[in-house]
């Protein structure tokens, strides 16, 4: 794993696209992005979107903070255990959303974001194996 991705790639990969991902869910949120392409196409109504993007949103923004202070961009104490358990949760989480894509009744999802949560899953397994945390 250490020899496709750098931690320094890794680490902004996952600020990057995570601060991506959380533009896009406030877009779904004031209906830019129609919420028909989001969670698989099963969601029914505005309140239902209203709920799930919010739980998205604040995800994204606690998974930035988890690698912020990984990377130590973030200077806040906080154990170093429970920073590697955010992100073994973090891989798992992007691990099982991969495979939710690719069930997903809506085409366009399956093809974008398929991709694009299994290279965050990799990321975020990237930075739980790595045992040196340096700072960036």
């Amino acid at each position: 794993m250490k020899k496709y991705f750098s931690e320094r790639m890794a680490i902004y990969g996952l600020l990057i696209s995570l601060s991506m991902i959380t533009v896009f869910h406030l877009l779904v949120i004031s209906g830019i992005i129609p919420f028909q392409i989001v969670w698989g196409g099963r969601l029914e109504d505005f309140s239902q979107m209203l709920s799930f993007e919010t739980v998205s949103i604040s995800l994204n923004l606690l998974m930035i903070v988890i690698v912020a202070i990984y990377a130590n961009l973030l200077k806040w104490k906080i154990n170093q255990v429970i920073i590697r358990i955010g992100l073994w949760a973090m891989f798992v989480l992007f691990f099982i959303n991969t495979i939710g894509n690719l069930f997903s009744i809506n085409e366009l999802e399956k093809l974008i974001f398929t991709p694009v949560t299994l290279l965050l899953s990799l990321f975020s397994l990237r930075l739980a194996i790595t045992k040196s945390k340096s700072v960036h």
